[in-house]
């Protein structure tokens, strides 16, 4: 007989609402959900490739056991028993020396999300590091540095604006991301049909550039040059500021060394451009939004900061129309602490903790480098680091020397090929999910909870489970304490709206309280003072830094950038043949002009050179991109000898981080710089 269920799409950050039919186990349909006030009725293809995952051959169903090369299947009791026994060997003799990465599926399950620090706590490590430093960290910071806590996001009001300016950002292709916004096509349509503009500054001509009014080439990392000057220009018209913005004088003083002209020369950016955004953003409601290509960058804190400060000094912060703090079903801001950081520093070069993360570029070096609390033994926990952090080769020789490591994983990938165990969660329509970290930086202020689809097969584990499991296994001790669900119910009702589990399964759609809008502060803000210090110290003093690169000269080589696709969700569905097939999508994009320099034709094959590695593939010769620049897809890079995923490996494509530095961080947040790297290209041979 066939069911139709309502539940939510697990895979990205979008939380699209999806109408699944089945027989039994078997998948008939999945479509969108015209009910779910937050998505209503889109879905992207990643949402149909959740049968894909679901039903994939290649998964791991059962705990695996390397030795040597070979590969056998065990009982989750040997794996616990096993994994327990060797850590504790381990951290008697150095108790500093166990480390864990957190992968990016981790903000998609609220199970890991509560149990994650059982983990942490039964390996007694400060070692952790994870995927929000080579994405999310710089906006983070800038977070608890001017509004209080590092959870507190004020997001773009689309469905209010007139004007939307997005800064190195792909909706188009990521549906949002530290923004839930799905069905951002037709948002950006009513946004045009009402007579407002959508502008897009990106150095490709994206899948969100080619819908917009109006599409600004700036060069790879030099995003803060373009702020400066737009700051600048913005400031003979800045409208009297509420009494919570403060340090408004110290900011322009801050700025005034910098040459407007020569800012953007650097960012090559016209002053027309500029007086255009200057009107718009004065004109308002207007937000300005950047992500992914501005802050993955060695001034990515600087160029966060200096958005929010457009933001605010225009006026747009806390307005209906612009950036609005939205009231989330589950408040995390009240119920987590701000963050912190400098509190302790890594072993090897010294760099700061981050919101208790240590940057995941310096993962290599705590490896490789002897000493005490030198990383034996590494738990990575959904992630995929050797595709997803900078110069994944030297990381992938790194994982190779570890006494122990431990993936938690659905598959046997780049990474989790070196681990001594992989313990497999559940497929996707076997556990529960409730967006808690992304609804809360959502377009609606909504909620939807979707119960397991399906009943785990063959003694399958939920993730939490393994966490916990782990942790337990380690520490001797069970875990106290309730279970994901539990919590989550405690949760809702302890929430604005006080609603409870049982009422928010009732409605499978979901539970829409409505748009978020402007007004919030200063009650929102986390701050001491419930004041906005809009030139802290710290990002004032950076600027020192930046002024020391306007001084040296342009690097004459090209710059190289990443992109991603609506079809891919960074180095994790490329296992789904309808995801995959078609035209090949791990290209190198590059200008006309540039090609003709290097004799490459549309098809050939080039060499990417950089100080860290060298990739060869397929030139795609397009004027999508800025002269001087180039772009190769993240994520790819699946050839690699014990791969066990036979789709990847027959569109292994290469990856972009051989060609990343590890090197070249930023000192604020720990971000790795994955923008902008100089690179040389020539015809392979």
């Amino acid at each position: 007989m066939t069911r139709i269920h309502h539940r939510t799409c697990n895979i990205c950050e979008a939380n699209c609402g999806v109408v699944i039919a089945t027989e039994g186990r078997e998948i008939l349909s999945i479509k969108g959900d015209p009910a779910n006030a937050l998505s209503r009725g889109h879905i992207c293809p990643k949402a149909t490739a959740l049968e894909d995952l679901q039903n994939d051959p290649d998964r791991l169903r059962a705990p695996q056991k390397r030795t040597g090369s070979t590969w056998e299947t065990i009982s989750w009791e040997q794996a616990f028993a096993e994994i327990g026994e060797r850590t504790r060997a381990i951290l008697e003799h150095d108790p500093k020396a166990a480390a864990l990465y957190v992968g990016n599926p981790n903000a998609h399950s609220y199970g890991n999300t509560l149990t994650t620090g059982d983990l942490k706590r039964a390996l007694r490590t400060r070692a952790v590091f994870s995927a929000s430093t080579v994405d999310q960290m710089p906006h983070q910071v800038v977070n608890l540095r001017l509004y209080g806590h590092s959870g507190l996001w004020a997001i773009p009001d689309i469905d209010q604006t007139q004007t939307m300016i997005i800064l190195g950002g792909n909706p188009m292709a990521s549906n949002g991301s530290v923004w839930t916004v799905p069905d951002f096509r037709n948002r950006a349509k009513a946004l045009q049909a009402r007579g407002g503009q959508l502008v897009v500054i990106d150095p490709r001509r994206s899948e969100t550039a080619k819908i917009a009014d109006r599409h600004i080439f700036i060069r790879p990392a030099s995003d803060a040059f373009l702020l400066i000057a737009l700051l600048k220009a913005l400031q003979p018209g800045v409208p009297a500021l509420s009494p919570h913005i403060r340090n408004l004088d110290a900011l322009w003083q801050a700025l005034a060394p910098f040459d407007s002209a020569a800012c953007l020369e650097r960012a090559g950016v016209s002053a027309s451009d500029v007086a255009f955004l200057v009107e718009r953003l004065l004109a308002g409601p207007a937000a300005l939004y950047g992500r992914i290509g501005a802050t993955t960058q060695a001034f990515g804190t600087l160029v966060a900061w200096l958005i929010a400060c457009v933001n605010i000094v225009s006026g747009q912060l806390d307005r209906t129309g612009g950036l609005v703090f939205p009231s989330p079903v589950i408040d995390m801001v009240a119920r987590t602490g701000p963050g912190g950081s400098g509190r302790f520093h890594s072993r090897v070069s010294g760099h700061p903790e981050v919101l208790g993360e240590f940057p995941a570029a310096a993962m290599s070096e705590e490896i490789e480098t002897p000493g005490e609390g030198q990383i034996r033994a590494l738990f990575v926990v959904a992630g995929n680091p050797v595709l997803s952090t900078p110069n994944g080769g030297r990381l992938d020789r790194a994982l190779a020397g570890l006494e122990l490591m431990v993936s938690v994983d659905m598959y046997r990938n780049a990474t989790s090929r070196r681990a001594h165990y992989i313990l497999p969660p559940v497929g996707p329509l076997e556990r529960d999910h409730y967006g808690l970290f992304l609804l809360p930086m959502a377009v609606r202020n909504f909620a939807a909870y979707s119960p397991p689809l399906l009943a785990p097969a063959g003694g399958g584990k939920q993730d939490w489970e393994i966490l916990r499991g782990l942790a337990e296994a380690i520490s001797g001790e069970r875990v106290a304490g309730r279970s994901p669900r539990e919590i989550l119910d405690q949760m809702l009702q302890a929430g604005p709206y006080g609603i409870s589990l049982a009422q928010l399964e009732a409605a499978p759609s979901g539970l829409d309280f409505g748009a978020p809008e402007g007004g919030r502060l200063p009650d929102r803000l986390q701050t001491k003072d419930k004041t906005i210090d809009i030139a802290p110290a710290t990002f004032v003093a950076d600027l020192a830094r930046l002024s020391g690169e306007m001084a040296r000269p342009v690097d004459a080589r090209l710059r190289l950038i990443g992109r991603r696709h609506v079809r891919s969700n960074n180095s994790w569905l490329h296992n789904s043949p309808r995801l995959v097939k078609g035209k090949e999508r791990c290209t190198l994009m590059i200008n006309p002009a540039d090609a003709r320099a290097r004799n490459l034709g549309d098809g050939s094959l080039a060499e990417v050179i950089s100080r860290t590695g060298t990739v060869r593939l397929k030139v795609e010769v397009t004027d999508d991109m800025m002269p001087g620049t180039v772009s190769i897809p993240h994520g790819w890079g699946h050839g690699l000898e014990g791969i066990a995923m036979q789709t990847a490996q027959a569109h292994a494509g290469v990856s972009l981080n051989d060609l990343t530095d590890e090197t070249a961080i930023d000192p604020l947040s720990g971000n790795a710089a994955l923008s902008g790297i100089p690179v040389e290209i020539r015809a392979a041979g």
